[in-house]
C-alpha cells in the first residue's frame, strides 16, 4: 500500500497545484508560454487559462511577457513567482514527509490489521 494526495492552494477556489507549478519549470526552461504548453502537453490556451487563474487568485503576477519583435516574444518568470514557487516547494515538502509519517504511523506494518 502506499498513500496518495494531491495539495493545492485555494481562495474561493482551486488557485495554485502541481500543474501550474509544473507549467511555471516549464517556462523557465523554455523562455516561452506556448513551448511550455507543448513540453506539459496542454494546450496553449489551457495554459494561459493556468496562469491567468492563477494569477488573479494569488493576486500576483507570475509572466514577464514580450511580444514578437525581431527576437521574437517570450515569458519568464517574475521574482514574484520565483519566491512563490520556492515556497510552494518547500511547503509541499514537508507536507510529503508528514502525510508520509501519518500514512506509517496508521497503516504502515499493517497497523491496522486484527489479531
Amino acid at each position: 500500500m502506499k498513500l496518495g494526495y494531491r495539495i493545492w492552494i485555494e481562495t474561493d477556489d482551486r488557485a495554485f497545484g502541481v500543474g501550474t507549478y509544473e507549467l511555471l519549470k516549464f517556462i523557465e526552461k523554455t523562455g516561452s508560454l506556448s513551448q511550455g504548453a507543448a513540453d506539459m502537453k496542454v494546450s496553449y490556451r489551457k495554459a494561459w487559462n493556468m496562469i491567468h487563474k492563477a494569477e488573479q487568485k494569488l493576486g500576483i503576477v507570475l509572466l514577464e511577457r514580450t511580444v514578437g519583435g525581431v527576437a521574437g516574444g517570450g515569458s519568464k518568470l517574475t521574482p514574484d513567482a520565483k519566491n512563490f514557487m520556492k515556497r510552494y516547494e518547500i511547503f509541499h515538502a514537508e507536507a510529503k514527509e508528514s502525510l508520509k509519517s501519518l500514512f506509517d504511523k496508521y497503516f504502515g506494518s499493517n497497523h491496522f490489521a486484527q489479531s
